[in-house]
């Protein structure tokens, strides 16, 4: 019950939980300090681990196991609050008011300040500090898991620190225990928040004891240690969630400072890690004490519950009845044991029988067509989808100049030059084959192997081998190959028939023949080289043909000029000869006239372009040669006619 200090008459200092109040405190602020710096130095470490080792088990396991920490400290933290004013209502402070200091703020920016200052601590004042501590550490919380959130990290052995790590998580959760045990074994009256603290323990304790598991199985095979250590954050998790709720709901009740507060840290779901668990006890005081319901009242919850165990035993009792109820699809057969023996087969529909484990069903296929390739890789190429008008995907390249993931290497014989040798090469055989329709069938295929495709390619192996072992390369690429995918199925079918496997070959099917890629490779090298070759040899005859024609253009040229130049020196030399011929017979007839003629007419050929001022030396005196005046003016603006004079001084 909540005390009250403005009731009149209430006497805290007779109350035993007020009496305790200051050792509480202590105790509570010693255990919050020293579970928040172990908690600190394990988000440090789990920060550092993961920079440098991010998909090691580490930072996951100590982020959840911090986490789970930070929830006991946020519990530890809100109780102390609770002890906190218990021991102020123990010693009341008288509150001194003190006289303001220094003038009113002036200006509109410090007025401004000072209201939203006010503001803040009115408002702060009306929140609490309880519930902003409180969804802090939740806060915290879930961003710790939520860094510790990653389910793909491979299994590993974390070695001999993870023994160590174990050791002192075992030892701290010990400690966590006996903590644990001394709050449940508190007084309610003494300690009302004793029983909400030791279930918040119990998560830090079971957080702390998976994670030593997890580190003592941790490795390289196994991945439940992992996946659990990432999983371990689910808890504290939850509780933080809780938490965060119940802080974010406190700020619409009222608080009142004389009025005794409650525990904020208290949590259905660490209410629930009890044994045996009472969920419905739980609930029912968890409603009695918040709402005031209660259920004990109700005459309906009151029947559900007498009648609730012979209802469930009803109900599983009928669902166990109808496990003997069994349906079979259309693409399967069901093989009925009862008692663990097989009495009969099953076909589509429903059929009915013992109950399990009194009786039960294998299913076994009806009809259903498989293909089987003789060889398999490690790795086989995913499926890819192409487009209808892209290029082909990988899967569809037949051709033998690389290794594919069904080729099967084989052992043939060869002969050479009269001597007896052997070849290899590369095959891929697929068979088709179905689960027998028959009953025996179905008995053999479920019964007499465990692993049908592992039988048939055990048995088609060792057929291959035997059978390859007498063929030639030759053979195997002409005629062989027509019988060659029937002979196989019917000495594999044969053999799965001596073993009683209930397998039925449908066909046999050759995809392809080839020598190994390596050969393939080399045979490639040889191509190119050869073509090389020949190219090198084309381009050097082609070098060679283009050197001798440009000597016969260059030849052909020199001579041409030759016959040219001379051509024109000798039609030269005669139209020479006749010109002298010519005028030889004109000077014979016409003396020097055709002399002064030629002079003349060669004077005026040289003279035809020139320009030419021809005098007279008759003009003028006889003692004064002609005067020509050759200055350039312009004449003047009267238009009456002057008369040019010769000038002293002009060129003569």
């Amino acid at each position: 019950m909540q005390v009250d200090l403005d009731v009149e008459g209430a006497r805290v200092a007779e109350l035993p939980r007020f009496q305790q109040a200051v050792f509480q405190g202590r105790r509570l602020r010693l255990f919050a300090v020293g579970l928040a710096v172990l908690a600190a130095m394990g988000l440090v470490a789990s920060f550092f681990i993961g920079l440098f080792a991010a998909q090691s088990v580490w930072p996951a396991l100590l982020f959840n196991q911090s986490a789970a920490l930070l929830v006991l400290v946020a519990g530890l933290q809100s109780a102390w609050w609770v002890v906190h004013w218990r021991t102020r209502a123990m010693n009341p402070v008288v509150p001194v008011v003190a006289a303001p200091e220094g003038e009113a703020p002036s200006g509109w920016y410090e007025r401004l300040l000072d209201r939203i200052r006010l503001r803040s601590l009115h408002l702060l004042g009306q929140v609490g500090a309880p519930t902003l501590w409180l969804g802090a550490w939740a806060l915290l919380v879930l961003l710790s898991v939520e860094q510790a959130w990653n389910l793909g990290l491979p299994a590993a052995a974390p070695g001999l620190s993870a023994t160590i790590g174990a050791t002192v998580a075992l030892l701290l959760a010990f400690g966590l225990l006996v903590l644990e045990r001394q709050l449940a074994q508190e007084n309610t009256a003494q300690w009302p928040e004793a029983g909400s603290l030791a279930q918040l323990a119990r998560v830090a304790i079971i957080s702390l004891v998976l994670g030593a598991l997890c580190l003592l199985f941790a490795n390289e095979t196994s991945v439940w240690p992992v996946r659990l250590a990432v999983l371990i954050g689910l808890l504290p998790g939850l509780v933080a969630i809780e938490l965060l709720l119940r802080a974010v709901l406190s700020l619409f009740s009222p608080r009142r400072e004389q009025l005794e507060p409650t525990l904020l840290a208290r949590s259905f779901v660490a209410d629930m890690l009890r044994w045996p668990p009472q969920p419905l006890l739980v609930l029912q005081h968890e409603l009695h004490n918040r709402f005031g319901i209660d259920l004990r009242q109700i005459w309906a919850f009151t029947y559900m519950r007498r009648a609730f165990l012979p209802v469930l035993t009803v109900v599983a009792l009928i669902g166990w009845c109808l496990t003997g109820i069994h349906e079979i699809s259309l693409q399967e057969r069901g093989i009925y044991e009862r008692f663990g023996k097989p009495v009969e087969v099953f076909g589509p529909g429903l059929h009915a029988g013992l109950p399990w484990p009194l009786g039960r069903v294998l299913s076994v296929e009806n009809g259903v067509v498989h293909e089987l390739a003789t060889s398999v890789g490690e790795s086989p190429a995913p499926t890819q989808v192409s487009a209808a008008e892209g290029p082909a995907p990988i899967t569809a390249n037949r051709l033998w100049d690389a290794s594919h993931v069904n080729d099967k290497s084989q052992v043939i014989a060869s002969s050479r030059a009269d001597k007896q040798s052997f070849q290899i090469v590369n095959m891929d055989v697929r068979f088709v084959y179905r689960i027998g329709l028959s009953d025996q069938a179905a008995l053999a295929a479920t019964y007499n192997s465990a692993d049908v495709p592992t039988l048939i390619r055990s048995t088609a192996s060792r057929i291959l081998v035997h059978d390859f072992a007498s063929r030639t390369l030759d053979g195997l690429l002409g005629e062989d190959r027509v019988g060659l995918a029937q002979e196989i199925g019917h000495a594999v079918q044969a053999d799965l028939e001596k073993l009683d496997s209930g397998v039925e070959i449908l066909a046999t099917v050759v995809e392809a023949i080839h020598p190994p890629a390596g050969a393939a490779n080399a045979y490639h090298g040889v191509q190119a080289a050869q073509i090389g070759a020949q190219a090198l040899i084309a381009r050097e005859r082609g070098a060679a043909a283009e050197a001798t024609n440009q000597a016969q253009l260059q030849a052909s040229v020199s001579r041409d000029q030759a016959t040219a130049s001379a051509r024109e020196i000798n039609a030269g030399a005669q139209a020479a000869d006749l010109k002298f011929s010519a005028e030889r017979k004109a000077f014979a007839s016409a003396g020097q006239a055709f002399v002064l003629e030629q002079y003349l007419s060669q004077l005026s050929q040289g003279l035809a372009n020139a320009r030419l001022l021809v005098l007279d030396h008759r003009l003028g005196a006889s003692s004064n040669a002609p005067t020509i005046d050759l200055r350039t003016f312009t004449l003047p603006a009267d238009p009456a006619p002057s008369r040019q004079t010769a000038q002293p001084g002009a060129a003569k």
